[in-house]
């Protein structure tokens, strides 16, 4: 069951302001190397306006004159977020490419695919969490489904003539969608897309009839009259959507989730630049101005240690295994 009401590892993303202190020595360290000398690159696996490309932008935004050199975003989408997220994997470790990827591509693809061409385990390293969302799922206003509930039954009454659009193979946008089908048993396409704004389009155009996508894609068009939301994937209310029902309130329980972002290194990065990095983000993620940018866009900043990091992807492996296994959704 995707539920995580109870996140033992989110509660070891507190403490930022110690945290800096314990990291001083990693960046005086980091500084003395000379390192940074020449712009950072930080890849985002998915198109433009996706939801890691915007954190990554309004973050990057900071983190340059911070580290005083450009950063500078370059997306290489493909492949549900494996094609980029594989590229990191495989760079050298020279404190000047990182990457900000998501769910799929750095824990569930481990799980869904029977051969991924890296592993993010072992070929990349945790830096920090960057911010969590929630997926909203959304159909066209003028769709006549206007709960939950109704698409359930809209597919009931009419199987096989639904599909659905999500952010990418594997991706959770995807697996929240085959829940909800295993557990209505009901039947609707999955087309993946390169990126959320893809994905609300596809709904726009006709070319599938909902999604569960993140919500930044979602609201400008509900607010524009042209979507109509149906609930909300975490266990309770998002505090930026409050009007959003989540799953169980809209009459569907056991499917909670949290999309989340992180940012990765290569495996071969020293660690003193990996400390220097965490470091710098859980500043710029502390900042006014940057919290309310990303509220602005429907997410939350979290931040914390690399080692926070490293235990939550473990324990999203522990938890999101059965699921996946459960929805009987397979790769190759």
């Amino acid at each position: 069951m995707m539920h995580f009401k109870k996140r033992p590892a989110l509660s070891l993303l507190k403490g930022c302001a110690a945290l800096a202190l314990a990291c001083a020595s990693a960046a005086v360290l980091a500084q003395s190397t000379g390192w940074p000398n020449k712009p950072i690159k930080l890849i985002v696996p998915y198109g433009a306006g996706s939801s890691p490309d915007v954190i990554a932008r309004i973050v990057g935004e900071k983190l340059g004159p911070r580290l005083g050199q450009p950063v500078i975003i370059e997306n290489r989408a493909g492949g549900g977020g494996n094609n980029g997220t594989g590229l990191v994997a495989k760079s050298a470790g020279d404190g000047y490419t990182f990457l900000i990827s998501t769910n799929g591509p750095l824990v569930y693809n481990t799980v869904l695919y029977s051969k991924l061409s890296y592993d993010p385990f072992t070929e990349l390293r945790p830096v920090v969490l960057a911010g969590g969302q929630a997926n909203v799922c959304a159909v066209r206003a003028d769709s006549g489904i206007h709960t939950l509930q109704d698409l359930v039954a809209a597919m009931k009454k009419n199987p096989g003539k639904f599909n659905f659009a999500s952010t990418g193979v594997g991706s959770l946008s995807q697996l929240g969608v085959e829940l909800l089908k295993v557990k209505t048993d009901t039947y609707a396409v999955h087309i993946p897309y390169a990126s959320s704004p893809l994905a609300i389009l596809a709904i726009l155009q006709g070319d599938v009839q909902f999604a569960c996508v993140p919500a930044v894609a979602v609201i400008p068009q509900v607010k524009a009259g042209k979507l109509r939301t149906l609930a909300v994937s975490t266990a309770q209310r998002s505090q930026l959507t409050p009007d959003i029902p989540t799953m169980k309130e809209a009459g569907l329980s056991g499917i909670e989730n949290l999309a989340w972002m992180a940012l990765m290194a290569p495996a071969t990065t020293p660690t003193d630049i990996v400390q220097r990095m965490n470091q710098e983000i859980n500043t710029v993620l502390a900042m006014p101005e940057v919290r309310e940018k990303l509220h602005a866009q429907y997410m939350e900043p979290i931040g914390g240690s690399v080692d926070s990091l490293q235990k939550f992807m473990q324990q999203e492996l522990r938890v999101m295994t059965p699921v996946i296994k459960r929805t009987g959704v397979t790769i190759d």
